[in-house]
């Protein structure tokens, strides 16, 4: 399929055709910028060989008309789909979404929420739609990769009714920050699910995600664009009493501290120039004010990388891209520096000689660093075209049943815990065959107890395991009084200590965990329902008045396995399930989550 991507701001338009199959190859790629007195400056690069010069375009709506003529002009002909950059998709847009009218007319619903942005997007998608009437046009959100972070990493401390009218925090850059931790994770040989990383995306607008697991679980940026990190014109984090301040003591309006906040900050308001490489120059001559700037940026940056490792319960990656991020090895080192501490070392050579040619993802932490360091390219549009071709080639089917099963608090003990609890030699009982073939729940019961309470005749279930792990809802947590971290089973390392009590003893242990909901499935079943190992799909369980869809299920093939999905106690509660219930796969999401678990680049 041979899509056109379109990122339209405020004062450039870039734009890339994509031949998307097996692969994903870019076959074309521009920009237009500069706009002035009835001309732009351009950048096309195409076959290896890049021109530039200067176009008679006197604006970006006028560049958009002139598309068919500019791709025509260098031989890219048969478009079969446009794909959009849309930055702010709010609480209604949480995935990849094909763009009607009314669609439309939802986005530019959300321009309050990024009036620099989301209008700039627009444009590019009522031309594209003139120009193009009969090709599908799809969005791409940039806040979509942010719909899992949970509501404590979302919520402002702010009265109900303002909740309610939907001020919270969204984050951006999503489509950047999932292209670089798929990457980081190729590159280092892992599954994504199995890392924690920290992702940097700095250029003139920059932000800060921490993907845990595979997720996003907070990032810097918050309602608006605005938040966070330091940028090129834009402030990040400030007190929201300047607003009362500036208006009693300079008079000045709402409307005036919004812009200047937006357009006259960051590194401008600091240097009087939003450009990183200038204001590197000028602090290496001496200039204090460039000199502040750099120690600000960096130090913002640092403390939210310490924030996201203590947030996630570790990290194994931090990853830089933007251009900032991969152009300035001296911005690198200077957000590193320090973060020894957290087994994260600098090799300063290798920093030094950073190449990015052709998707390269070089690790640049010192031998022995326990955490990695790597730098990319961030590959904003070819995560768009591949989610555009994934969104136009699903193809739905009748959604099979798949039985679903309300998993209560249970632990699964060890040979050490058996006996701590039971006594030396002890042998569990097994009392009920599971679902599961080989799983059985024990005659016997433990008592967990926290710093706030005990949840007496907790089950378990046989057969032993090599590692303890004691699965509660999210409700047992508040009940015991500690916060269990959502896993997927067996991902331990880094979980909080509970205290087993038995008929014999005691044992504090790790291992307590909210487990992730998952579809247990035969290998046979899974490949004619079109399912994988380690994938993630969204289910819609319960009946239309009381029904529910949970996304990011995580599926787990076994060779023995029964198709069944597990949940919580909380999650059966919010669904009206009591102890077994029944649900189906979203078809028009498999195919979006099997374009995106694995990108290959060109």
């Amino acid at each position: 399929m041979k899509i056109l991507v379109l990122n339209c701001g405020s004062s450039s338009l870039k734009f890339g055709v994509f031949e998307i199959g097996d692969n994903a190859t870019e076959i074309f790629k521009a920009s237009y910028e500069k706009f002035e007195a009835g001309s732009c400056s351009y950048k096309v690069t195409k076959d290896g060989m890049t021109e530039t010069g200067e176009a008679p375009l006197g604006d970006i709506a006028a560049v958009l008309a002139a598309l068919p003529n500019i791709l025509e002009g260098h031989g890219v002909t048969q478009l079969e789909a446009v794909g959009h950059r849309i930055v702010h998709g709010g609480e209604t847009f949480r995935t990849t979404t094909v763009l009607d009218e009314s669609t439309v007319v939802a986005i530019e619903a959300l321009t309050p929420l990024a009036p620099l942005h989301n209008p700039a997007n627009l444009l590019a998608v009522r031309v594209a739609k003139e120009v193009w009437p009969n090709l599908p046009q799809v969005a791409v959100f940039d806040t979509a990769f942010h719909s899992t972070n949970p509501p404590r990493a979302t919520t402002y401390a702010v009265p109900k009714a303002w909740r309610d009218a939907g001020l919270r925090r969204f984050g951006f850059h999503g489509t950047s920050h999932k292209y670089v931790a798929i990457r980081a994770a190729e590159e280092i040989g892992l599954p994504l699910r199995d890392l924690k990383i920290v992702s940097m995306h700095l250029g003139n607008g920059a932000s800060v995600c921490a993907v845990n697991h595979g997720e996003s679980m907070d990032t810097s940026m918050g309602m608006t664009p605005l938040e966070g990190l330091v940028m090129g014109t834009r402030s990040g984090d400030v007190d929201p009493g300047l607003f009362g301040f500036l208006s009693r003591q300079h008079g000045l309006s709402i409307l005036e501290v919004e812009e200047a906040l937006y357009s006259e900050s960051g590194l401008k308001g600091l240097t009087g120039s939003s450009d990183m490489r200038d204001v590197e120059e000028r602090a290496s001559g001496g200039d204090a004010d460039a000199q502040l700037a750099i120690e600000l940026f960096a130090y913002r940056a640092r403390k939210y990388i310490g924030a996201y490792a203590a947030a996630m319960g570790g990290l194994d990656a931090v990853v830089f891209t933007g251009g900032i991020g991969e152009n300035s090895p001296s911005m690198r080192r200077r957000i590193c520096d320090g973060l020894e501490f957290m087994g994260l070392r600098l090799d300063h050579d290798r920093n030094q000689l950073v190449k990015l040619a052709n998707h390269a993802a070089p690790q640049i932490q010192a031998y022995g660093s326990r955490v990695r360091v790597i730098v990319t390219e961030t590959a904003e549009q070819l995560m768009i075209a591949r989610e555009t071709a994934a969104a136009l080639t699903t193809k739905a089917s009748a959604p099979e049943p798949i039985p679903v099963a309300v998993s209560a608090r249970h632990a699964h003990l060890s040979r050490i815990a058996v006996e701590a609890l039971f006594g030396a030699g002890y042998q569990l009982t097994p009392a009920v065959t599971l679902r599961q073939p080989g799983q059985w729940a024990a005659s016997e019961r433990v008592i967990l107890a926290g710093p706030k309470g005990r949840l007496e005749g907790v089950a378990i279930l046989g057969p032993e395991r090599p590692r303890t792990q004691i699965e509660i809802s999210r409700t047992d947590g508040f009940a015991l009084g500690i916060d269990a971290p959502v896993r997927d089973s067996g991902k331990l390392d880094g979980t909080p200590t509970v205290r087993l009590i038995g008929p014999a003893g005691s044992l504090d242990t790790d291992g307590l965990i909210v487990a992730a909901r998952h579809i247990h499935i035969n290998p046979d079943e899974a490949r004619r329902m079109g399912l994988a190992d380690g994938m993630l799909v969204d289910v819609n369980i319960g009946d239309e008045e009381r029904g529910l869809v949970f996304g990011k299920t995580l599926i787990r093939v076994g060779a023995h396995s029964v198709t069944e999905m597990h949940i919580d106690t909380d999650e059966a509660n919010a669904a009206d399930i009591r102890v077994k219930g029944e649900g189906s796969l979203v078809p028009d999401l498999r195919a979006v989550v099997r374009a995106t678990k694995e990108v290959v680049c060109p």
